[in-house]
């Protein structure tokens, strides 16, 4: 009878057998399928992006890339990703990282103007003080307002001492050690001074800018300065030529001072614009707010200087202006690739954790920041903030796992919210990238840093793909010696922003 039952029972089991465990091995053949498709898909991608880099005008570049997914932290493609590369702006990468998690996104920079004693009669004896707080977003009419504010305030009309410019939240060393000598009269590297004027809404501090426009024929073009001030003075030598003639214009500033001389021609009725830096910030920002106090009908009778504002002058406060938040500066700083944000910002973290407001001071608390990240600060060499120097180096490793750093971190959204937007024509949005990648599954969707010096172009940023899956990219290539591979860099992350894996 047992071995009856015991037959029955395995005859029973043995016909549910099949039912039981056929799900099971479906599951896993399925499974093993969706694996080998994508394999495929990643070995396709993988050939494409060599395919793509393999570009004849990148012959005897030095080219390394990395690719890895946010939101699982696979590799999904790599060339050379620990060789250390000089980055240019994408050094921003780092800076903006760095200045959000030091400084938080709502930091703002304020200038102050103070006094040593207070006024009689509408007359202030002694020094007014223009104190400066290393805001990069002063502008001409906030010079205006403050002067204004002054007036206002305190019913002066007439300061017996002199004007002086405290820039003393930063240290003097105007200019990074390794930017190269035939730069410095270029907008992209100005004199970094806590006290500084921009004389537009893109926020180029330390420079002025000459506008120029032809006139009648075999006649001097007509020159003149944005802001209008009395600190840089024009050698004009340009001529209006005929009609339908060259526009050949030339604009440079003698080292060490503040004489432009622009040279060349133009037909009448057109017009040529340079900005150009200014030798000395500190006194460029002065001299434009002697002038607003002049308009507000206030007059100094001592000469403008530099110096630095007594305890006892701080103490009273005159009017101040506070910057917008640091969440907004960076859209600028990202969006435009603006060099002296970047290094403003560097003192700035300088003066704000050490105080000290130096490169130095800056660089080795950006050097805590990274670390705090995961990122060995040891393995990279940092010499500046914005990527102006040949001397910074950095990997494509280290520049995606900043990326993926930045994702869950308390400020991603104002990290992200700068970064350029491929393909978007606003300026503010789209940035350096607001003609590329359009008409690609990219356009709208990738948001990343660009980076240019001499043989020398980087893109790093994230994109999502066809899927949905938030990758994290970095391209750096080094001494390549045709045109600027933005078509290979194009390439690459719209094949990104199409992978179906």
């Amino acid at each position: 009878m047992r071995t009856y039952t015991a037959f029955v029972v395995s005859f029973l089991l043995a016909i549910a057998w099949p039912l039981v465990v056929t799900p099971a091995f479906a599951s896993q053949g399925k499974a093993s399928q969706l694996k080998d498709r994508a394999d495929v898909q990643l070995q396709a991608l993988r050939e494409r992006l060599d395919q793509i880099l393999s570009d004849p005008g990148l012959s005897g570049a030095w080219i390394g890339a990395r690719v890895i997914s946010v939101d699982t932290g696979r590799v999904l493609y790599a060339i050379n990703p620990d060789k250390r590369f000089v980055p240019a702006s994408n050094m921003k990468l780092f800076t903006a990282a760095a200045a959000l998690d030091v400084l938080g996104p709502d930091f703002r920079f304020v200038t102050r103007v103070v006094s040593g004693g207070r006024p009689s009669g509408g007359v202030l004896e002694g020094d007014l003080y223009l104190v400066g707080g290393g805001d990069p977003t002063v502008l001409p009419q906030t010079l205006e307002e403050l002067a204004a504010a002054f007036a206002r305030t305190s019913g002066v009309r007439k300061v017996t001492g002199r004007l002086v410019a405290d820039d003393t939240w930063f240290d003097d060393i105007r200019l990074g050690e390794d930017w190269l000598w035939d730069d410095e009269p270029s907008w992209t590297t100005p004199q970094i001074s806590a006290l500084t004027l921009a004389p537009n809404e893109d926020f180029d501090v330390g420079t002025v800018i000459v506008e120029v426009r032809g006139t009648t024929p075999g006649r001097p073009a007509e020159v003149h300065l944005v802001p209008d001030n009395a600190y840089v003075t024009l050698d004009a030598r340009v001529v209006t030529g005929a009609e339908g003639g060259a526009r050949d214009v030339s604009f440079t500033r003698e080292h060490g001072t503040n004489r432009i001389i622009v040279s060349g021609t133009l037909p009448p009725g057109a017009t040529a614009r340079q900005w150009v830096t200014v030798w000395e910030p500190t006194l460029y920002a002065a001299d434009v707010f002697r002038l607003a106090l002049e308009r507000a009908g206030v007059r100094v009778e001592g000469p403008t200087v530099r110096g630095h504002a007594p305890e006892k002058a701080r103490q009273v406060e005159w009017a101040r202006r506070q910057s917008p938040p640091l969440s907004d500066i960076l859209v600028v700083m990202l969006k435009l690739s603006n060099n002296g944000i970047a290094e403003t910002l560097v003192k700035t973290m300088g003066a704000v954790r050490r105080g000290e407001g130096s490169w130095k001071a800056g660089l080795d608390v950006m050097r805590d920041s990274l670390r705090s990240m995961g990122i060995d600060p040891s393995a990279m060499l940092l010499r500046d903030g914005s990527g102006k120097s040949h001397s910074d180096l950095v990997t494509p490793a280290q520049v995606t796992q900043l990326l993926a750093a930045m994702w869950p971190h308390p400020h991603k959204e104002p990290f992200y919210r700068a970064l350029p937007v491929a393909g978007a024509p606003d300026r503010l949005v789209g940035g350096t990238l607001r003609s590329r990648m359009r008409g690609t599954l990219a356009e709208g969707n990738a948001r990343a840093k660009t980076g240019s010096l001499t043989a020398v172009h980087s893109l790093s940023g994230y994109v999502r793909t066809r899927r949905g899956e938030l990758l994290a990219f970095s391209m750096l290539f080094n001494h390549y010696l045709g045109p600027d591979p933005v078509a290979v860099e194009d390439g690459v992350v719209a094949a990104l922003a199409a992978f179906d894996g």
